[in-house]
């Protein structure tokens, strides 16, 4: 789903509200958690998920097309925990097999 499309989502769940009105408000909602992100704060949206920022290692990979090494600097990287309920929301609606089970193997009792 796009920025967009999230947008046109609420309107239509919020009847009496345009698009035009809806989007300022997601936009000031996502620029206040990327500023709290950037303060290093953390983000809870009870019954969603966390958003932290943790710190990623300087590392060494390699030019996929010249394999010559490339120093990556340490930098800070957004990272999302979601919450319990939206696991569960997410898992009711889900056709897949439970995470840890492998279609291809039976399972041995």
């Amino acid at each position: 789903m796009t920025k967009h499309q999230f947008v046109q989502r609420v309107a239509a769940h919020m009847g009496l509200l345009f698009p035009d009105h809806i989007e300022p408000a997601v936009n000031a909602v996502f620029d206040a958690m990327a500023e709290a992100l950037a303060s290093n704060e953390r983000v809870e949206i009870r019954g969603f998920g966390s958003f932290t920022a943790r710190a990623g290692r300087a590392r060494t990979t390699r030019n996929p097309n010249t394999g010559t090494p490339v120093e990556v600097p340490a930098k800070m990287v957004p990272f999302f925990v979601a919450s319990q309920d939206l696991r569960r929301r997410v898992n009711k609606g889900s056709r897949r097999p439970p995470t840890g089970s492998c279609p291809h193997r039976p399972v041995e009792v």
